[in-house]
Protein backbone atom coordinates (compact mmCIF):
# COMPACT_ATOMS: atom_id res chain seq x y z
CA UNK A 1 0.00 0.00 0.00
CA UNK A 2 1.32 3.47 -1.02
CA UNK A 3 1.02 6.47 1.53
CA UNK A 4 1.44 10.03 1.40
CA UNK A 5 4.80 9.78 2.51
CA UNK A 6 5.91 7.80 -0.35
CA UNK A 7 4.83 9.49 -3.08
CA UNK A 8 6.39 12.44 -1.01
CA UNK A 9 9.48 11.38 -1.13
CA UNK A 10 8.98 9.69 -4.59
CA UNK A 11 8.45 13.99 -5.06
CA UNK A 12 12.00 14.99 -3.06
CA UNK A 13 14.00 11.96 -5.11
CA UNK A 14 12.42 13.26 -8.77
CA UNK A 15 13.16 17.46 -8.10
CA UNK A 16 15.13 17.28 -4.72
CA UNK A 17 14.94 19.61 -1.98
CA UNK A 18 11.74 22.24 -1.46
CA UNK A 19 9.68 24.20 1.04
CA UNK A 20 7.03 21.65 3.10
CA UNK A 21 4.04 23.87 1.76
CA UNK A 22 5.12 22.93 -2.05
CA UNK A 23 5.78 19.30 -1.51
CA UNK A 24 2.13 19.44 0.27
CA UNK A 25 0.79 20.94 -2.88
CA UNK A 26 2.38 18.33 -5.36
CA UNK A 27 1.42 15.59 -3.06
CA UNK A 28 -2.17 16.96 -3.56
CA UNK A 29 -1.81 17.12 -7.34
CA UNK A 30 -0.53 13.50 -7.38
CA UNK A 31 -3.70 12.53 -5.62
CA UNK A 32 -5.94 14.53 -8.10
CA UNK A 33 -4.46 13.30 -11.48
CA UNK A 34 -4.18 9.80 -9.89
CA UNK A 35 -7.68 9.63 -9.30
CA UNK A 36 -8.85 11.22 -12.82
CA UNK A 37 -6.10 9.24 -15.05
CA UNK A 38 -6.02 6.08 -13.14
CA UNK A 39 -8.99 6.23 -11.75
CA UNK A 40 -8.11 5.22 -8.07
CA UNK A 41 -6.55 7.11 -5.08
CA UNK A 42 -2.94 7.27 -5.02
CA UNK A 43 -2.84 6.88 -1.12
CA UNK A 44 -5.39 6.61 1.56
CA UNK A 45 -4.63 8.98 3.88
CA UNK A 46 -7.21 11.95 3.48
CA UNK A 47 -6.29 15.80 2.67
CA UNK A 48 -7.91 18.67 4.53
CA UNK A 49 -8.15 22.15 3.32
CA UNK A 50 -5.88 24.21 5.15
CA UNK A 51 -5.57 27.82 4.83
CA UNK A 52 -2.65 27.73 2.92
CA UNK A 53 -4.27 25.03 0.67
CA UNK A 54 -4.60 21.20 0.90
CA UNK A 55 -2.78 19.44 3.06
CA UNK A 56 -2.33 16.05 4.20
CA UNK A 57 -2.13 15.60 7.91
CA UNK A 58 -0.05 12.72 8.28
CA UNK A 59 2.28 13.94 6.15
CA UNK A 60 2.54 17.48 7.64
CA UNK A 61 3.36 15.38 11.14
CA UNK A 62 6.54 14.48 9.81
CA UNK A 63 7.74 17.61 8.46
CA UNK A 64 6.41 20.17 11.03
CA UNK A 65 8.56 22.81 12.10
CA UNK A 66 10.48 22.53 8.89
CA UNK A 67 10.91 25.00 6.18
CA UNK A 68 12.32 23.13 3.66
CA UNK A 69 12.83 19.25 3.41
CA UNK A 70 15.25 17.14 1.53
CA UNK A 71 13.70 13.70 2.92
CA UNK A 72 11.27 12.48 4.86
CA UNK A 73 12.30 8.65 5.34
CA UNK A 74 9.44 7.25 3.01
CA UNK A 75 9.64 4.63 0.44
CA UNK A 76 9.42 5.53 -3.04
CA UNK A 77 9.79 2.06 -3.93
CA UNK A 78 6.19 1.40 -2.72
CA UNK A 79 4.84 3.23 -5.98
CA UNK A 80 4.87 0.74 -8.69
CA UNK A 81 5.41 2.03 -12.53
CA UNK A 82 2.40 3.70 -13.23
CA UNK A 83 2.07 4.95 -10.33
CA UNK A 84 5.51 6.96 -10.90
CA UNK A 85 4.68 7.62 -14.42
CA UNK A 86 1.39 9.67 -12.67
CA UNK A 87 3.84 11.33 -10.59
CA UNK A 88 6.14 12.10 -13.37
CA UNK A 89 3.53 13.73 -15.28
CA UNK A 90 2.28 15.97 -12.55
CA UNK A 91 5.82 17.40 -11.40
CA UNK A 92 6.27 18.26 -15.41
CA UNK A 93 3.91 20.38 -15.25
CA UNK A 94 3.55 21.44 -11.61
CA UNK A 95 7.18 21.23 -10.21
CA UNK A 96 8.52 24.06 -11.34
CA UNK A 97 5.90 26.42 -9.96
CA UNK A 98 6.70 28.28 -6.58
CA UNK A 99 4.97 26.81 -3.32
CA UNK A 100 2.78 30.34 -3.27
CA UNK A 101 2.15 29.48 -6.78
CA UNK A 102 0.47 26.04 -6.45
CA UNK A 103 -1.57 27.58 -3.05
CA UNK A 104 -2.78 30.31 -4.77
CA UNK A 105 -3.97 27.77 -7.63
CA UNK A 106 -6.02 25.08 -5.07
CA UNK A 107 -7.90 28.71 -3.37
CA UNK A 108 -9.55 29.19 -7.02
CA UNK A 109 -9.98 25.77 -7.69
CA UNK A 110 -13.60 23.98 -6.30
CA UNK A 111 -12.55 21.09 -4.05
CA UNK A 112 -10.60 23.47 -1.93
CA UNK A 113 -13.34 25.84 -1.93
CA UNK A 114 -16.39 23.37 -1.54
CA UNK A 115 -14.32 22.34 1.60
CA UNK A 116 -13.76 25.32 3.44
CA UNK A 117 -17.23 26.47 2.65
CA UNK A 118 -18.67 28.64 5.98
CA UNK A 119 -15.30 29.89 7.04
CA UNK A 120 -13.88 32.99 7.09
CA UNK A 121 -10.25 33.38 4.92
CA UNK A 122 -7.72 33.17 7.45
CA UNK A 123 -9.40 31.02 10.12
CA UNK A 124 -7.98 27.67 11.13
CA UNK A 125 -9.87 24.95 9.19
CA UNK A 126 -9.84 21.02 8.94
CA UNK A 127 -12.49 19.74 6.72
CA UNK A 128 -11.52 16.80 4.51
CA UNK A 129 -11.29 17.21 1.00
CA UNK A 130 -13.35 14.26 -0.29
CA UNK A 131 -12.04 11.89 -2.99
CA UNK A 132 -15.17 12.65 -5.42
CA UNK A 133 -15.10 16.56 -4.88
CA UNK A 134 -11.11 16.09 -6.28
CA UNK A 135 -12.20 13.58 -9.11
CA UNK A 136 -15.16 15.33 -10.46
CA UNK A 137 -14.06 18.59 -10.57
CA UNK A 138 -10.72 17.92 -11.88
CA UNK A 139 -12.21 15.87 -14.73
CA UNK A 140 -14.00 18.62 -16.38
CA UNK A 141 -11.34 19.95 -16.83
Amino acid sequence: MVTALDVAEFILQEKGEMTAMKLQKLVYYAQVWSLVWDEKPLFEEKIEAWVGGPVVPSLYERHKGQFTVTTLGGNPNTLDDNEKDTVRHVLEFYGDRSAHWLSDLTHIEKPWIAARQGLPPGVRGNAEISLASMAEYYSEL
